[in-house]
């Protein structure tokens, strides 16, 4: 960056030496050598103001909205997995068979003894039709009627019982196939055929990969400036420094009782979402902004407890102390709260120790002469808050 800077250094040291051998290097003739630091327009940054947001840090990790826990519903033994983790899956598709053997045995059990019972209630309600003729003719006693009416209304139950047997059977064996859900991805396999699966086992888990949001955590003491739809900047571990965006869709109406962090759901603000459940995410739910001076943090000079930048200001070098606020965690600047004001120059790098308080600077000849004092207006290299 500072190529002239070395350039003109060299050529000072140079000419002593060789005014040293010539005779020349008495103190009498010496005359005193200024240098000047040579800069050119992308060297330089004009302060300018920008949106500087805060808010309560949020912290959690990215979950999907639909996903399903596919879990055994009957006992059985595992006949086999179509799917593995990773493997994207369509609504209904087959995902795992369970062995259906003992099952398809009670079904046809139960559908017997539905049979049996609708026999058994036609026989009951003609022998009562019969000895109700009977009783009109006089021929039968009450009391046999009484039994007869019993024993159908007996043969009912019993055919109701055996038809809920056979339902009950028949749900049974369709649970024997485990289907997909919706459509999305498996994201979890548990098992594997031949595995014994009890009733509550879990056999697989299936996401949906678009339907991704933050879940994260906010302390208590800062819930107060949290509210539905509030904008929150995050980023993702995995994702370097991308960015993204979303808002706040819910928070928990309770504290956790041993981290005493409230849960607050965010949606992604478009589709720039990633496909991956798990990852941890941070960000800041963005509750206050000002407008205000920043700073990249690599143009700061730290020096002790202070903290430095080079100002350009009538082509001369200073240094300036800064007083830094808060730092934006959507940008990564740094608020200046006192030393500079809008539309200062100032230089991009610390050019180092050879340069003075109270430098000259010469601009690099590619600039004309008429260019040299815009090259200090915003439009040379300016910053808006990066």
């Amino acid at each position: 960056m500072f190529r002239c800077l070395v350039m003109v250094l060299a050529m000072t040291a140079g000419l002593s030496a060789c005014d040293k051998l010539s005779g020349k290097g008495d103190k009498g003739d010496t005359k005193e050598e200024t240098v000047k630091l040579v800069i050119a327009p992308e060297d330089m940054i004009t302060v300018a103001g920008s949106a500087l947001t805060s808010g309560p840090v949020v912290t959690g990790s990215i979950q999907p909205e639909r996903k399903a826990d596919l879990r055994a519903e009957v006992s059985a033994v595992v006949l086999q997995v179509f799917k593995e983790n990773g493997d994207a899956v369509h609504r209904g598709d087959m995902l795992a068979r369970l062995d259906e053997t003992s099952i398809r045995d009670n079904l046809k059990s139960a559908e017997d003894g539905a049979r049996n019972a609708v026999l058994a209630l036609d026989q009951a309600e003609r022998n009562l039709k019969r000895l109700k003729t009977l009783r009109d003719s006089g021929m039968t006693s009450l009391q046999a009627l009484d039994d007869a009416e019993v024993r159908r209304n007996a043969a009912q139950s019993e055919l109701s019982a055996s038809n809920a047997r056979a339902v009950l059977a028949l749900q049974q064996l369709q649970r024997t196939v485990v289907r997909a859900p919706f459509d999305g991805v498996v994201s979890e396999r548990k098992v594997s055929a031949g595995d014994t699966a009890s009733i509550g086992k879990e056999l697989l888990k299936v996401i949906d990969p678009t339907s991704m949001r933050f879940a994260g955590r906010v302390s208590a003491d800062k819930i107060s400036l949290v509210k539905v739809g509030q904008a929150v900047s995050f980023r993702i571990n995995g994702y370097g420094d991308q960015e993204f965006r979303g808002k706040v869709m819910r928070v928990d109406p309770s504290a956790n009782d041993i981290t005493r962090q409230v849960e607050v759901l965010v949606s992604f603000a478009d589709a720039k979402q990633p496909r991956v459940a798990g990852l941890y995410a941070e960000g800041t739910i963005e509750s206050n902004q000002v407008t205000a001076l920043t700073l990249p943090e690599s143009v700061l000079i730290k020096a002790g407890d202070k903290t430095l930048v080079w100002r350009l200001k009538d082509n001369t070098l200073s240094k300036v102390d800064l007083v830094i606020g808060t730092r934006d965690a959507r940008t990564g600047n740094y608020e200046v709260r006192s030393g500079l004001t809008q539309g200062d120059v100032i230089l991009r790098n610390n050019p180092g120790s050879s340069v003075k308080d109270g430098q000259k600077i010469e601009f690099a000849p590619a600039l004309a002469p008429n260019r040299a004092a815009s090259a200090t207006t915003p439009g040379a290299s300016q910053v808006q808050g990066k």
